[in-house]
C-alpha cells in the first residue's frame, strides 16, 4: 500500500509540473510581481481545461500527500 501511494504521488506531482508549466506561457513576469496586464480575459476551451485539471492534481496530490504521512 505504501509503495502504491508513494509511486502515484510522483506519477502526479510530474504531471501538475507538465501542466504548470504548459499555462505559464502567455503570462510576462511583470504581471507576476503586480504590472497591469491591461486585459481582462476569461478561460475558454483548452485553457479553462487546463485550469481545473492544476486544481484536481493538486488536490488529489495534497490528498495522497496527507494519507502517506497519516500511514507513517
Amino acid at each position: 500500500m505504501d509503495v502504491f501511494l508513494m509511486i502515484a504521488t510522483v506519477i502526479i506531482a510530474i504531471t501538475l509540473i507538465g501542466i504548470v508549466l504548459l499555462q505559464g506561457q502567455g503570462s510576462g513576469l511583470g504581471t507576476a510581481f503586480g504590472g497591469d496586464a491591461g486585459i481582462h480575459r476569461t478561460r475558454r476551451g483548452v485553457e479553462k481545461t487546463m485550469f481545473n485539471l492544476t486544481l484536481t492534481l493538486a488536490s488529489l496530490f495534497l490528498l495522497l500527500s496527507l494519507v502517506t504521512v497519516a500511514l507513517h
